[in-house]
């Protein structure tokens, strides 16, 4: 019994000695989303303050576990008053829901360097499952601090109303469907 213990024991150490966790870049990525403004035209922006781990112990990632975290109050579409019309209750609700999150329950790979991402976003104090698409772009060696960095495109759409979003809002005046697009960078270790 006490071999198996210990054999036990050395497996779960060693599952956590090669696991392997990437830090976002925060200064070569972005977080943004679109959406269709009465029918005619998207208006995009994004979150300025957001953070973000990938922790895989496998080398195609195929058991990733990705973790975001995001300020709401950090919403930017370049307008002031709209980015304050947005933290309001009409929307967000900043000031009761400061953050919203996702943490993946599932990373697929679909291609050489493609792969699905389903997770639970938890957004406006509502939680639903959403699958996202990833593009891998690659790894290089950053020149100046000699860490290995991994590029990636994620993309999706969630229904803003699914969260209660800008429930005031119909459809037709602002579209359900919002449009997420991040460009990324981590960090290995």
């Amino acid at each position: 019994m006490q071999k198996i213990t210990f054999l036990a024991l050395g497996l779960l150490l060693s599952v956590g000695v090669f696991a392997q966790t990437w830090t976002l870049d925060k200064m070569h990525s972005q977080l943004n989303f679109g959406v269709t403004h009465m029918g005619i035209n998207t208006v995009e922006g994004g979150f300025r303050s957001f953070d973000a781990t990938i922790t895989s112990s496998k080398d195609d990632l195929s058991d990733a576990v990705v973790e975001l975290k995001a300020d709401v109050g950090s919403i930017n579409t370049g307008v002031d008053p709209r980015d304050n019309h947005l933290k309001s209750p009409d929307f967000f609700d900043a000031a009761t829901f400061p953050t919203f999150t996702f943490k993946s329950t599932s990373f697929t790979k679909t291609g050489d360097k493609t792969y699905q991402v389903t997770g639970n976003l938890t957004l406006h104090g509502v939680t639903k499952p959403v699958t996202l698409n990833v593009t891998f772009n690659g790894t290089a060696t950053n020149p100046m601090n000699k860490k290995t960095s991994a590029g990636f495109h994620i993309s999706g759409v969630i229904n803003r109303a699914d969260f209660g979003i800008g429930t005031k809002f119909p459809d037709n005046m602002l579209s359900n469907d919002v449009n997420l697009d991040a460009n990324t960078e981590f960090v290995k270790g």
